[in-house]
């Protein structure tokens, strides 16, 4: 495993629509496992495969809560219902957030590493990470969405650092 290099905002990648996976082998397994400590080495609650220069329909996602780590490949929203505005950042887009409205409650379709089908029934904050990755396979940034964006690198830091 290993750390990948986070693309920002404006690298052309993220700006693009991801291809689908159609191989499933030790590679997309790397990729999933680099994907996910480089989420986590960033402090970040998702990654989508494009954020490190990928142009590929993979996502990981671990908001910190029970559920834990979810890997998928080629994710479809099936199902949304309701409405929720909240605060969402990027690590794409340092020093920045925004108010993006998201569906409350989503019903994700899309493969494991080994290609299996399976679904993922999210709402609240899962949900809005679920549909901030998806965006970025389409080559949607919150900022597109946003109702209000504010900078917020003058923020204190944790401890006063």
């Amino acid at each position: 495993m290993s750390i990948r290099i986070i693309v920002k905002d404006p690298d052309p990648v993220l700006r693009e629509e991801a291809k689908e996976v159609t191989k499933f082998n030790p590679n997309l397994k790397k990729l999933l496992k680099d994907m996910a400590e480089t989420m986590y080495d960033a402090e970040g609650v998702g990654l989508a495969a494009p954020q490190i220069g990928i142009s590929k329909r993979v996502i990981v996602v671990d908001i910190g809560d029970e559920t834990g780590l979810i890997e998928m490949v080629n994710p479809v929203i099936v199902e949304q219902e309701g409405e929720q505005l909240g605060p969402e950042g990027c690590l794409s887009i340092p020093n920045l957030n925004g108010e993006v409205m998201r569906a409350d409650r989503i019903v994700v379709k899309g493969q494991n590493s080994d290609g299996e089908y399976f679904t993922v029934e999210a709402s609240g904050y899962l949900s809005r990470a679920f549909q901030h990755e998806v965006d970025h396979l389409n080559g949607i940034l919150f900022t597109d969405l946003a109702e209000s964006i504010y900078d917020i690198s003058e923020r204190p830091r944790k401890g006063g650092e």
